[in-house]
């Protein structure tokens, strides 16, 4: 689902009987992929320099249900999924992220497991954030849209039919200090008040980083369509542990 990112196999299959379903072909791959894309959850997107062909997810409606099956495999519980949902809300509605990084830090990051680390990253995050504000309704949503040949990490432009509503534009960085680049453990993480946790030398870098870049693109967001009712936000997580923020502007 982000920008530019395909999956790419040698041929789609076109064996979908029952056999096939039941056998170890159906575990691989090229067959995961060939039965998503006559399941018209993937479509065909030309082919790659190797011949391989190109499958991309097809349109916004699909994107919705993916973004949808990630958040219940993160949070099988609908109560949670419901205070989640909430908290989005908040920053949307009222222009307040205090409630969103909350949930996340203690109820997504307890998901992860200290395996998890060599995957973490900003995309991290993002989707974190992304499966609870996720909102095709009133929103064009769009995960690192290009400005003026930059990059914004998550952005959520009102609708044109959607904009009588008392509701927000959203503009959102995000950046991820490891553990281990900020020279303390897990658990110590955990225990930190608040104001020693902005103090991080790393997590003061990412913040000060981030609201360079959200002004920037706060100001080609403007530009480009005006009248915007802009709220911006650079939100860094420190590990699985923490998540702090600072709303610009």
């Amino acid at each position: 689902m982000q920008k530019d990112h395909h999956v790419m196999i040698e041929d789609i299959s076109d064996r979908f009987g029952v056999r096939e379903m039941l056998s170890d072909n159906s575990k691989n791959h090229t067959f995961l992929a060939s039965f998503l894309y006559y399941f018209g959850v993937l479509t065909q997107a030309g082919e790659n320099s190797e011949g391989d062909v190109i499958l991309k997810v097809p349109n916004l409606v699909i994107q919705s249900l993916y973004v949808e099956r990630v958040k219940k495999m993160l949070l099988p519980e609908p109560g949670d999924r419901d205070d989640g949902k909430f908290a989005a809300k908040q920053v949307y509605q009222k222009g307040r992220i205090q409630s969103l990084c909350d949930f996340v830090e203690n109820r997504y990051f307890t998901v992860f497991k200290n395996r998890d680390y060599r995957w973490a990253n900003e995309l991290t995050l993002k989707t974190a954030f992304l499966t609870l504000l996720y909102n095709d309704i009133l929103y064009v949503m769009d995960s690192e849209p290009e400005i003026d040949r930059k990059y914004a990490d998550l952005t959520m432009i009102i609708r044109p039919d959607k904009r009588h509503f008392e509701i927000f534009d959203v503009l959102i960085e995000f950046k991820f200090v490891t553990l281990k680049d900020s020279g303390i453990t897990g658990e110590q993480a955990k225990q930190l008040p608040k104001d020693e946790l902005y103090n991080i030398p790393k997590i003061k870098k990412a913040l000060e980083k981030g609201e360079k870049q959200v002004v920037l693109y706060g100001k080609e967001l403007d530009d480009k369509y005006g009248n915007l009712r802009l709220k911006k936000f650079v939100v860094t997580a420190l590990g699985f542990e923490r998540v702090c923020f600072k709303k610009i502007g």
